[in-house]
C-alpha cells in the first residue's frame, strides 16, 4: 500500500498545475462550507438563546388542550394546584432540569385613566421565571429600580404599548380582568418599567406578579396556565420532552371521568419543546436546510473537480497503462493507484481547507462583527465550529474524492493492454 501512496504521490506530481487547481477547488467548497456553518450556527445560537432565554424557555408544560386554545388565553384549561404539585414533583426528580417557573396568562383592559386597550398578562414569580429566562431582566428599559425586575404591585408594561398610551415609568394604571366564572375584578398597578419584544415592535404581554394575578381573577388555589423549563443542555431539548412527557402524560385532571361519560378527552398533560410554540423555529429550520444544501454543493464540487482530474490522468496514461498492464501488473492494481491519487487528492484539500478555514472563522471572530435581531441591538457575531463538524465535512470530502476516482479507476484497470500500446 506505502508504495502505491508512494507511485501516486509521484503521478500527481507530475502534473502540478492541474493537481494545484483541483486542491484550490476543494479547498475553496471546504472553506466555504465551514465558514457558513460556523456563522449561521451562531446566528442560530443567537437567535434560539434570545428567543428560549428571554421569555419561552426550553419546554412548556400546559394541561392538554391549552396550546391548540393558547391565542383566547382560555382561563378554564389552567392546571389545578393538585396537577400543579404533582407536576412539581416530576420535574424534582429529574436530574436534567436546571428551573422551572410557574405563569398565569389572561387578557385584560389596560387604562390610564383617560383611554383604555386590550394587554396580555403573564403572572410570574420573579425569582424563578428569571431562573428559567435570565435574559427577561435585560428587556426591561427605564426601570424605576433597576434592582429589582419585578415586585407586587407593579406591572412591566410592553414597551409599544407605554408609548402609544402615553404611560410613564412610575404612572398609575389599572388592570381589568374577567375570570372564569365571568365577573369582572380590576386592580391598580404602578409602571416599573417598559418591556422590550425580542421578536419585534408587536409585543404585547405584559409581567405582574402571579399573586397579583391569582387576586386579579380571584383564584381561590394557586393554578396556573403553564410551567416552563430550562434544561441544564439546551442542545438535548427535544430528547427530554420525549423523555418527561411519558411520566406526565399518564396525570389526568379531577373531571375525567365525567369527560370520559361524555365522550370528551381526558385532561391530561402537554409538554411541548419551543420549536413548537413560536414561529422562529422555522427560521431555525431553514438555517439548518441552508447548510444541507451548502454541503450538497460541496460534494458537487469535489465531485465534478476530482472526476474531471482523474478523467484527464486516465486518458493521457493510456499507453503508461497498457504498458504497467503488459508487463504484469494485475487490474486491481491499478485499480488502487488511480484510487490512492484520488484520496491523496482528498485528503490534501481537507487539511488544507479545514486550516484555512479555522483561520477564517477565528478572524470573523476577533472582528468582532455585530448584528440586529428584532428589537435586540448589537448583538455579537461569534462563529465557531464543532470539532465533530469539521471531522465530518473532511471525511465526507474524502470519501466523495476517492468515490469520483472509483470510475476512471475502473476503466483504466479495465484497458485491453494490446488497445493501450496502440494509443497515439
Amino acid at each position: 500500500m506505502g508504495n502505491i501512496l508512494k507511485i501516486a504521490a509521484r503521478n500527481l506530481l507530475r502534473y502540478r498545475r492541474r493537481t494545484l487547481l483541483t486542491s484550490a477547488l476543494v479547498v475553496v467548497g471546504i472553506v466555504a462550507v465551514m465558514v457558513f456553518v460556523a456563522v449561521a450556527g451562531s446566528f442560530k445560537a443567537m437567535m434560539v438563546g434570545q428567543i428560549t432565554d428571554s421569555m419561552l424557555g426550553h419546554a412548556q408544560i400546559h394541561r392538554r388542550g391549552y396550546v391548540a386554545s393558547i391565542e383566547n388565553l382560555p382561563l378554564n384549561m389552567n392546571m389545578p394546584q393538585a396537577m400543579v404539585e404533582k407536576v412539581n414533583a416530576v420535574l424534582g426528580a429529574m436530574a436534567e432540569i436546571e428551573a422551572w417557573a410557574p405563569r398565569v396568562k389572561f387578557g385584560a383592559g389596560f387604562s390610564n385613566f383617560a383611554e383604555t386597550t386590550n394587554i396580555r398578562i403573564v403572572g410570574i414569580e420573579p425569582r424563578r421565571e428569571l431562573a428559567v429566562t435570565p435574559l427577561a431582566a435585560g428587556r426591561v428599559r427605564a426601570a424605576a429600580d433597576p434592582a429589582s425586575f419585578l415586585k407586587q404591585g407593579e406591572v412591566l408594561v410592553p414597551e409599544l404599548l407605554a408609548r402609544g398610551m402615553n404611560v410613564k415609568v412610575g404612572a398609575t394604571v389599572v388592570l381589568i380582568a374577567t375570570n372564569k366564572d365571568g365577573s369582572v375584578n380590576g386592580k391598580t398597578f404602578i409602571v416599573a418599567g417598559e418591556l422590550e419584544s425580542v421578536t419585534g415592535p408587536g409585543g404585547r404581554d405584559g409581567y405582574i406578579h402571579i399573586d397579583d394575578a391569582r387576586e386579579l381573577l380571584r383564584m381561590t388555589a394557586a393554578e396556573v396556565s403553564e410551567i416552563a423549563v430550562r434544561f441544564k443542555n439546551p442542545a438535548a431539548t427535544e430528547r427530554l420532552v420525549d423523555a418527561l412527557a411519558p411520566a406526565l402524560g399518564a396525570m389526568k385532571g379531577k373531571d375525567d371521568k365525567a369527560k370520559k361519560k361524555e365522550g370528551g378527552a381526558a385532561a391530561g398533560i402537554e409538554v411541548h419543546p419551543w420549536q413548537r410554540l413560536t414561529p422562529f423555529a422555522n427560521i431555525a429550520n431553514m438555517i439548518d436546510l441552508m447548510t444541507l444544501f451548502i454541503k450538497i454543493m460541496l460534494v458537487s464540487i469535489v465531485l465534478i473537480s476530482v472526476m474531471n482530474v482523474m478523467v484527464m490522468a486516465v486518458y493521457e496514461r493510456i499507453r503508461e497503462i497498457g504498458t504497467i498492464s503488459a508487463i504484469g501488473t494485475p487490474p486491481r492494481r491499478i485499480l488502487s493507484l488511480f484510487l490512492a491519487e484520488g484520496l491523496i487528492l482528498g485528503v490534501l484539500g481537507a487539511l488544507a481547507g479545514s486550516i484555512l478555514s479555522m483561520a477564517a472563522i477565528y478572524g470573523l471572530g476577533a472582528a468582532r462583527i455585530t448584528f440586529n435581531f428584532g428589537q435586540q441591538q448589537g448583538l455579537l457575531l461569534a462563529p465557531s465550529i464543532a470539532p465533530s463538524d469539521v471531522a465530518a465535512i473532511s471525511l465526507i470530502v474524502v470519501l466523495v474524492a476517492v468515490l469520483a476516482s472509483l470510475q476512471p479507476a475502473w476503466k483504466a484497470s479495465r484497458m485491453d493492454p494490446i488497445e493501450a500500446l496502440r494509443h497515439v
